[in-house]
């Protein structure tokens, strides 16, 4: 399967590299390919391809969205709402505000009555979003070992056939999966986001993730 990455920051580069771990062809879409950090990533993973959002998009027959939150509406527009039509998106997003955190916590510039998500699949309602890896730093989005074992994605979306691949793809990167239902279901999950990071602002601890606990 090819798999288009919109956005090439550090999320977007290292899932880009797990795709391409596991067999997958990837193009990382982004606006300046000249950028150090993803030259230097390409040369060390040269089986990847780059170009511009558009160009990813119409790539990838599954898509990662990887962009900070308060450009992807724009982003969208760049590559074309068109070249997600009927295809799988993996939805990374925050909605983290321009404000700094206050004693650690970040703000957003959404709502508990409305999340991102909800918004970027009002704009395509012909793509299949689907909400993963936000709530985990990139360093383990990939085969992470805690020595609690496997940590939990939270996972949504309205398209049940779409989040059975999410959660196919999770398990490969070392996940165990909960589906917490419709697109709704981000207004909760988003925010662990800000849980997530309270302990890297205050104590500089970044190694954590979530586990759901039966």
């Amino acid at each position: 399967m090819k798999v288009g990455i919109l956005g090439s920051g550090e999320v977007g580069r290292a899932l880009g590299k797990a795709f391409l771990t596991e067999g997958y062809e990837v193009m990382i879409g982004t606006r300046d390919t000249s950028k150090a950090g993803l030259v230097k990533w390409h040369k060390e993973n040269a089986g990847a391809k780059l170009g511009s959002f558009a160009d990813a998009a119409k790539f990838g027959e599954l898509l990662v969205f990887s962009v900070g939150g308060d450009v992807a509406q724009k982003v969208i527009e760049l590559a074309g709402k068109e070249n997600f039509s009927g295809k799988v998106v993996i939805d990374t997003t925050n909605p983290i505000a321009k404000a700094p955190p206050q004693n650690g916590v970040l703000k957003y510039f959404t709502s508990l009555d409305r999340s991102l998500m909800e918004d970027l699949q009002s704009a395509i309602p012909s793509a299949k979003f689907v909400k993963a890896f936000n709530i985990i730093g990139s360093s383990a989005m990939y085969k992470p070992k805690f020595a609690g074992g496997k940590p939990t994605m939270f996972i949504c979306g309205n398209d049940d056939s779409a989040k059975k691949i999410v959660a196919e793809i999770l398990t490969v990167f070392g996940f165990e999966t909960e589906d917490m239902g419709k697109a709704e279901a981000a207004r909760a999950i988003e925010p662990l986001a800000i849980l997530w990071c309270i302990p890297g602002f205050i104590r500089n601890q970044w190694n954590h993730a979530f586990k759901l606990l039966k």
